[in-house]
Protein backbone atom coordinates (compact mmCIF):
# COMPACT_ATOMS: atom_id res chain seq x y z
CA UNK A 1 0.00 0.00 0.00
CA UNK A 2 1.23 3.26 -1.00
CA UNK A 3 2.17 5.98 1.75
CA UNK A 4 -0.10 9.30 2.43
CA UNK A 5 1.20 12.47 3.71
CA UNK A 6 -1.79 13.32 5.78
CA UNK A 7 -1.38 16.54 8.31
CA UNK A 8 -3.30 17.08 11.01
CA UNK A 9 -4.81 20.51 10.15
CA UNK A 10 -3.17 23.76 11.21
CA UNK A 11 -5.13 25.09 13.82
CA UNK A 12 -3.01 28.62 13.90
CA UNK A 13 -5.86 30.32 11.94
CA UNK A 14 -8.33 29.02 14.14
CA UNK A 15 -8.76 32.50 16.77
CA UNK A 16 -9.30 34.34 13.67
CA UNK A 17 -11.54 31.84 11.75
CA UNK A 18 -14.07 32.28 15.16
CA UNK A 19 -13.45 36.04 15.02
CA UNK A 20 -14.87 36.01 11.87
CA UNK A 21 -17.61 34.08 12.50
CA UNK A 22 -18.27 35.72 15.88
CA UNK A 23 -18.36 39.12 14.09
CA UNK A 24 -21.04 38.53 11.79
CA UNK A 25 -24.18 40.33 12.28
CA UNK A 26 -26.19 37.50 14.40
CA UNK A 27 -25.60 36.44 18.05
CA UNK A 28 -23.04 34.49 18.94
CA UNK A 29 -23.50 31.00 18.27
CA UNK A 30 -26.56 31.46 17.03
CA UNK A 31 -25.93 29.46 13.64
CA UNK A 32 -25.35 26.10 15.69
CA UNK A 33 -23.85 23.69 14.09
CA UNK A 34 -23.16 25.63 11.10
CA UNK A 35 -20.66 27.97 12.79
CA UNK A 36 -18.55 24.52 13.53
CA UNK A 37 -19.03 23.44 10.12
CA UNK A 38 -17.50 26.69 8.77
CA UNK A 39 -14.86 26.70 11.46
CA UNK A 40 -14.13 22.97 9.94
CA UNK A 41 -14.07 23.87 6.38
CA UNK A 42 -11.85 27.51 6.77
CA UNK A 43 -9.63 24.94 8.75
CA UNK A 44 -9.30 22.51 6.25
CA UNK A 45 -9.06 25.11 3.46
CA UNK A 46 -6.84 27.17 5.23
CA UNK A 47 -8.80 30.55 4.74
CA UNK A 48 -11.13 32.62 6.23
CA UNK A 49 -13.27 32.65 2.73
CA UNK A 50 -14.14 29.18 1.72
CA UNK A 51 -14.92 27.30 -1.35
CA UNK A 52 -16.84 24.52 -2.55
CA UNK A 53 -16.46 24.58 -6.35
CA UNK A 54 -16.25 22.00 -8.64
CA UNK A 55 -17.97 19.58 -6.15
CA UNK A 56 -17.66 15.72 -7.43
CA UNK A 57 -18.77 12.46 -6.44
CA UNK A 58 -17.56 8.87 -6.66
CA UNK A 59 -19.97 6.38 -7.47
CA UNK A 60 -18.16 2.58 -6.74
CA UNK A 61 -19.60 -0.34 -7.93
CA UNK A 62 -17.72 -3.87 -6.94
CA UNK A 63 -19.43 -7.33 -6.32
CA UNK A 64 -18.66 -9.78 -3.05
CA UNK A 65 -17.90 -13.02 -3.26
CA UNK A 66 -19.48 -13.42 -0.26
CA UNK A 67 -23.03 -12.62 -1.82
CA UNK A 68 -22.98 -16.41 -2.64
CA UNK A 69 -23.64 -17.18 0.59
CA UNK A 70 -27.23 -15.66 1.11
CA UNK A 71 -25.88 -13.06 3.27
CA UNK A 72 -28.29 -10.84 1.30
CA UNK A 73 -31.78 -10.96 0.09
CA UNK A 74 -31.06 -9.12 -3.64
CA UNK A 75 -29.04 -10.67 -5.95
CA UNK A 76 -26.13 -10.60 -7.22
CA UNK A 77 -27.06 -9.29 -10.82
CA UNK A 78 -28.97 -5.75 -8.97
CA UNK A 79 -24.60 -4.36 -8.75
CA UNK A 80 -24.63 -4.07 -12.43
CA UNK A 81 -27.94 -3.22 -13.02
CA UNK A 82 -27.98 -0.05 -10.98
CA UNK A 83 -24.77 0.64 -12.19
CA UNK A 84 -26.51 1.14 -15.85
CA UNK A 85 -28.88 2.78 -14.78
CA UNK A 86 -26.66 5.69 -12.64
CA UNK A 87 -25.05 5.68 -16.06
CA UNK A 88 -28.38 6.80 -17.54
CA UNK A 89 -29.02 9.12 -15.32
CA UNK A 90 -32.40 7.09 -13.62
CA UNK A 91 -30.96 6.85 -9.76
CA UNK A 92 -31.35 8.40 -6.05
CA UNK A 93 -28.00 9.92 -6.96
CA UNK A 94 -28.17 10.87 -10.09
CA UNK A 95 -31.27 13.09 -8.60
CA UNK A 96 -29.60 14.71 -5.71
CA UNK A 97 -26.09 15.13 -7.90
CA UNK A 98 -27.98 17.04 -10.06
CA UNK A 99 -29.81 18.82 -7.61
CA UNK A 100 -26.77 19.89 -6.26
CA UNK A 101 -24.55 20.16 -9.37
CA UNK A 102 -22.47 17.71 -8.41
CA UNK A 103 -20.52 15.65 -11.14
CA UNK A 104 -20.51 11.76 -11.02
CA UNK A 105 -18.08 9.59 -11.65
CA UNK A 106 -19.87 5.93 -12.04
CA UNK A 107 -16.74 3.97 -11.39
CA UNK A 108 -16.49 -0.22 -11.63
CA UNK A 109 -14.16 -0.98 -9.62
CA UNK A 110 -14.93 -4.60 -9.19
CA UNK A 111 -18.59 -5.70 -10.96
CA UNK A 112 -19.23 -8.94 -12.13
CA UNK A 113 -20.34 -7.94 -15.55
CA UNK A 114 -19.18 -6.30 -18.55
CA UNK A 115 -19.82 -3.26 -19.49
CA UNK A 116 -18.23 -2.85 -22.96
CA UNK A 117 -21.27 -3.98 -25.05
CA UNK A 118 -23.68 -1.22 -23.25
CA UNK A 119 -24.29 2.07 -24.94
CA UNK A 120 -23.10 3.95 -22.06
CA UNK A 121 -24.26 7.24 -23.70
CA UNK A 122 -23.64 9.49 -20.03
CA UNK A 123 -20.32 8.67 -20.76
CA UNK A 124 -20.93 11.81 -22.95
CA UNK A 125 -24.35 13.52 -21.36
CA UNK A 126 -22.86 16.76 -20.35
CA UNK A 127 -26.91 17.44 -19.17
CA UNK A 128 -26.65 15.00 -16.21
CA UNK A 129 -22.84 15.79 -15.76
CA UNK A 130 -21.95 11.87 -15.25
CA UNK A 131 -18.57 9.85 -16.25
CA UNK A 132 -18.38 6.14 -16.53
CA UNK A 133 -15.11 4.93 -16.14
CA UNK A 134 -13.70 1.07 -16.43
CA UNK A 135 -11.01 0.80 -13.47
CA UNK A 136 -12.32 -2.84 -13.04
CA UNK A 137 -9.86 -5.22 -11.00
CA UNK A 138 -11.58 -8.32 -11.19
CA UNK A 139 -15.15 -9.53 -11.27
CA UNK A 140 -16.31 -9.69 -7.72
CA UNK A 141 -13.99 -10.85 -4.80
CA UNK A 142 -13.22 -14.34 -3.57
CA UNK A 143 -15.83 -15.70 -0.84
CA UNK A 144 -14.30 -14.65 2.16
CA UNK A 145 -15.85 -17.67 3.75
CA UNK A 146 -13.22 -19.95 2.07
CA UNK A 147 -10.04 -17.24 1.06
CA UNK A 148 -9.08 -13.74 1.40
CA UNK A 149 -11.39 -11.45 -0.84
CA UNK A 150 -8.72 -9.97 -2.51
CA UNK A 151 -4.66 -10.41 -2.83
CA UNK A 152 -2.43 -7.81 -1.55
CA UNK A 153 -1.47 -6.92 -5.01
CA UNK A 154 -5.45 -6.45 -5.79
CA UNK A 155 -5.62 -4.56 -2.25
CA UNK A 156 -2.90 -2.10 -3.47
CA UNK A 157 -4.59 -1.41 -6.74
CA UNK A 158 -7.73 -0.69 -5.28
CA UNK A 159 -6.00 1.77 -3.39
CA UNK A 160 -4.34 3.28 -6.13
CA UNK A 161 -7.46 3.38 -7.75
CA UNK A 162 -9.48 5.96 -5.20
CA UNK A 163 -6.69 7.64 -4.79
CA UNK A 164 -6.33 8.62 -8.80
CA UNK A 165 -10.06 9.22 -9.13
CA UNK A 166 -9.33 11.92 -6.66
CA UNK A 167 -6.41 13.54 -8.66
CA UNK A 168 -8.89 13.28 -11.67
CA UNK A 169 -11.01 15.21 -9.45
CA UNK A 170 -8.20 18.03 -8.44
CA UNK A 171 -7.50 18.59 -11.55
CA UNK A 172 -10.79 19.76 -12.04
CA UNK A 173 -10.36 22.51 -9.40
CA UNK A 174 -12.94 20.14 -6.79
CA UNK A 175 -12.55 21.38 -3.15
CA UNK A 176 -15.21 19.08 -2.07
CA UNK A 177 -15.99 15.17 -2.10
CA UNK A 178 -18.08 12.86 -1.43
CA UNK A 179 -18.58 9.11 -2.15
CA UNK A 180 -21.07 6.53 -2.51
CA UNK A 181 -21.13 2.66 -3.19
CA UNK A 182 -22.95 0.16 -4.86
CA UNK A 183 -22.25 -3.34 -4.38
CA UNK A 184 -24.72 -6.05 -3.40
CA UNK A 185 -23.82 -7.82 0.08
CA UNK A 186 -21.21 -4.95 1.10
CA UNK A 187 -23.05 -4.85 4.52
CA UNK A 188 -21.31 -7.87 5.48
CA UNK A 189 -17.53 -6.76 5.22
CA UNK A 190 -18.63 -3.60 6.86
CA UNK A 191 -19.70 -4.94 9.40
CA UNK A 192 -16.83 -7.50 9.83
CA UNK A 193 -14.58 -4.44 9.57
CA UNK A 194 -16.79 -2.79 12.31
CA UNK A 195 -16.29 -5.63 14.53
CA UNK A 196 -12.65 -6.47 14.00
CA UNK A 197 -11.67 -2.12 13.95
CA UNK A 198 -14.56 -0.99 16.21
CA UNK A 199 -14.17 -3.76 19.21
CA UNK A 200 -17.99 -4.64 18.79
CA UNK A 201 -19.27 -7.95 19.48
CA UNK A 202 -20.11 -9.30 16.14
CA UNK A 203 -23.75 -9.76 16.13
CA UNK A 204 -24.53 -6.09 17.50
CA UNK A 205 -22.32 -5.12 13.89
CA UNK A 206 -24.93 -7.12 11.93
CA UNK A 207 -28.44 -5.95 10.37
CA UNK A 208 -30.87 -6.05 7.51
CA UNK A 209 -29.35 -4.59 4.90
CA UNK A 210 -31.36 -4.55 2.33
CA UNK A 211 -34.34 -6.30 3.80
CA UNK A 212 -33.02 -9.38 5.55
CA UNK A 213 -35.90 -11.04 7.81
CA UNK A 214 -35.43 -12.53 10.99
CA UNK A 215 -34.06 -16.11 9.80
CA UNK A 216 -31.89 -14.43 7.48
CA UNK A 217 -30.02 -12.09 9.31
CA UNK A 218 -29.17 -15.08 12.19
CA UNK A 219 -27.90 -16.95 8.89
CA UNK A 220 -25.91 -13.89 8.05
CA UNK A 221 -24.54 -13.94 11.67
CA UNK A 222 -23.10 -17.36 11.17
CA UNK A 223 -21.62 -16.74 8.16
CA UNK A 224 -19.80 -13.67 9.25
CA UNK A 225 -18.88 -15.74 12.68
CA UNK A 226 -17.17 -18.30 10.77
CA UNK A 227 -15.70 -16.27 8.45
CA UNK A 228 -14.04 -13.79 11.31
CA UNK A 229 -13.52 -17.13 13.12
CA UNK A 230 -11.01 -18.62 10.17
CA UNK A 231 -9.76 -15.03 9.54
CA UNK A 232 -8.21 -15.30 13.43
CA UNK A 233 -6.91 -18.43 12.88
CA UNK A 234 -4.90 -17.84 9.74
CA UNK A 235 -3.34 -14.31 11.34
CA UNK A 236 -2.84 -15.92 14.86
CA UNK A 237 -5.29 -12.78 16.25
CA UNK A 238 -7.37 -14.01 18.96
CA UNK A 239 -10.77 -12.44 19.40
CA UNK A 240 -9.55 -10.39 22.94
CA UNK A 241 -6.69 -8.86 20.56
CA UNK A 242 -6.83 -5.17 18.77
CA UNK A 243 -5.97 -4.83 15.75
CA UNK A 244 -5.87 -1.21 15.66
CA UNK A 245 -2.18 -1.69 17.49
CA UNK A 246 -0.63 -2.74 14.46
CA UNK A 247 -1.31 -0.99 10.57
CA UNK A 248 -0.46 -3.99 9.12
CA UNK A 249 -2.98 -6.13 11.08
CA UNK A 250 -5.71 -4.00 9.73
CA UNK A 251 -4.76 -3.82 6.01
CA UNK A 252 -4.82 -7.55 6.12
CA UNK A 253 -8.68 -7.05 7.93
CA UNK A 254 -9.40 -4.75 4.91
CA UNK A 255 -8.08 -7.21 2.54
CA UNK A 256 -9.52 -10.20 3.96
CA UNK A 257 -13.20 -8.87 3.79
CA UNK A 258 -12.79 -5.72 1.92
CA UNK A 259 -14.83 -5.30 -1.38
CA UNK A 260 -12.81 -3.64 -4.28
CA UNK A 261 -15.09 -0.64 -4.60
CA UNK A 262 -14.96 -0.18 -0.23
CA UNK A 263 -10.93 -0.42 -0.64
CA UNK A 264 -11.23 2.31 -3.23
CA UNK A 265 -13.19 4.55 -1.61
CA UNK A 266 -10.82 4.09 1.46
CA UNK A 267 -8.02 5.42 -1.28
CA UNK A 268 -10.00 7.92 -2.05
CA UNK A 269 -10.49 9.27 1.58
CA UNK A 270 -6.85 9.18 1.94
CA UNK A 271 -5.86 10.92 -0.68
CA UNK A 272 -8.77 13.75 -0.75
CA UNK A 273 -7.22 14.29 2.80
CA UNK A 274 -4.18 14.72 1.57
CA UNK A 275 -5.13 16.76 -1.47
CA UNK A 276 -6.66 18.91 1.67
CA UNK A 277 -10.49 18.16 0.28
CA UNK A 278 -13.52 18.57 2.67
CA UNK A 279 -15.27 15.20 2.54
CA UNK A 280 -18.57 14.30 2.91
CA UNK A 281 -18.66 10.42 4.28
CA UNK A 282 -22.51 9.13 3.48
CA UNK A 283 -23.96 5.93 5.65
CA UNK A 284 -23.16 2.24 7.56
CA UNK A 285 -20.46 1.41 4.15
CA UNK A 286 -18.84 5.05 4.15
CA UNK A 287 -18.69 4.74 7.59
CA UNK A 288 -16.98 1.67 7.95
CA UNK A 289 -14.37 2.95 5.17
CA UNK A 290 -14.12 5.89 7.08
CA UNK A 291 -13.22 3.97 10.26
CA UNK A 292 -10.80 1.84 8.40
CA UNK A 293 -9.45 5.19 6.93
CA UNK A 294 -8.88 6.68 10.31
CA UNK A 295 -6.99 3.53 11.68
CA UNK A 296 -4.39 3.95 9.21
CA UNK A 297 -4.40 7.38 9.30
CA UNK A 298 -5.97 8.99 12.33
CA UNK A 299 -5.56 12.74 11.03
CA UNK A 300 -8.19 11.79 8.10
CA UNK A 301 -10.51 12.65 10.57
CA UNK A 302 -9.92 16.19 10.73
CA UNK A 303 -11.19 16.29 6.66
CA UNK A 304 -14.63 14.56 7.26
CA UNK A 305 -17.52 15.70 7.68
CA UNK A 306 -20.22 12.72 8.83
CA UNK A 307 -23.20 13.82 7.27
CA UNK A 308 -26.35 11.10 8.29
CA UNK A 309 -26.76 8.04 10.55
CA UNK A 310 -28.80 5.90 8.40
CA UNK A 311 -31.04 3.03 9.75
CA UNK A 312 -28.57 -0.01 9.29
CA UNK A 313 -28.30 -1.58 12.72
CA UNK A 314 -24.95 -0.54 14.55
CA UNK A 315 -24.17 2.61 12.59
CA UNK A 316 -25.05 4.94 15.33
CA UNK A 317 -22.72 2.70 17.19
CA UNK A 318 -19.97 3.15 14.86
CA UNK A 319 -20.16 6.53 14.91
CA UNK A 320 -19.93 7.13 18.45
CA UNK A 321 -16.90 4.75 17.99
CA UNK A 322 -15.39 7.15 15.97
CA UNK A 323 -16.41 10.28 17.91
CA UNK A 324 -19.04 11.53 15.07
CA UNK A 325 -22.35 13.83 14.88
CA UNK A 326 -24.14 13.21 11.83
CA UNK A 327 -25.47 16.63 10.36
CA UNK A 328 -28.81 14.25 9.27
CA UNK A 329 -31.08 11.07 10.53
CA UNK A 330 -33.59 10.69 8.19
CA UNK A 331 -33.63 7.06 8.25
CA UNK A 332 -31.96 6.80 5.18
CA UNK A 333 -30.44 3.53 3.41
CA UNK A 334 -30.24 3.61 0.16
CA UNK A 335 -26.32 3.72 -0.06
CA UNK A 336 -25.18 5.46 -3.34
CA UNK A 337 -23.57 8.01 -1.21
CA UNK A 338 -27.19 9.85 -0.92
CA UNK A 339 -27.18 10.45 2.53
CA UNK A 340 -23.85 13.00 1.67
CA UNK A 341 -26.09 14.40 -1.19
CA UNK A 342 -28.48 15.55 0.85
CA UNK A 343 -26.66 17.56 3.89
CA UNK A 344 -25.18 19.31 1.23
CA UNK A 345 -26.98 22.19 0.87
CA UNK A 346 -25.94 22.66 5.16
CA UNK A 347 -22.28 22.60 4.52
CA UNK A 348 -23.09 25.45 1.95
CA UNK A 349 -24.79 26.91 3.80
CA UNK A 350 -21.92 27.15 6.42
CA UNK A 351 -19.75 28.57 3.76
CA UNK A 352 -22.19 30.91 2.48
CA UNK A 353 -22.53 32.29 5.88
CA UNK A 354 -18.89 32.98 5.89
CA UNK A 355 -18.57 34.64 2.06
CA UNK A 356 -21.85 36.36 2.32
CA UNK A 357 -23.46 37.63 5.51
CA UNK A 358 -22.20 41.18 7.09
CA UNK A 359 -20.15 41.93 9.87
CA UNK A 360 -21.74 44.07 13.07
CA UNK A 361 -19.20 47.00 11.83
CA UNK A 362 -19.83 46.97 8.16
CA UNK A 363 -23.99 46.89 8.50
CA UNK A 364 -23.17 49.52 11.40
CA UNK A 365 -25.43 47.62 13.80
CA UNK A 366 -24.26 47.55 17.07
CA UNK A 367 -22.49 44.81 18.76
CA UNK A 368 -24.20 44.16 21.86
CA UNK A 369 -21.67 40.79 23.63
Amino acid sequence: MRTFNIRKVDCSIEAAIKDKIDNLNKPKGSLGRLEELALQICLVQQTLEPSLSHPCHLLLGGDHGIEREHVSVSPREVTWQQMLNFCHGGGGVNMFCRQHGFKLRVVDVGVDYDFSGERLAASNNSEDNIVFLDRKIRRGTRNFLYEAAMTDAEFDRAIAVGSDLVDDCCREGCRVLSVGEMGIANTSPSSIWMHLLGGVPLKECIGAGAGLDTPGILHKYKVLQQSVERFRGIYGVDERSSLTNDPSYVIDALAFFGGYEMVAAIGAMLRAAEQGLVILIDGFIMTACALAAIQLYPAVQDYMVFTHCGDESGHRRMLDIIGARPLLSLGLRLGEGTGALCAFPLVDSAVRMMNEMNNFQSARITKYF
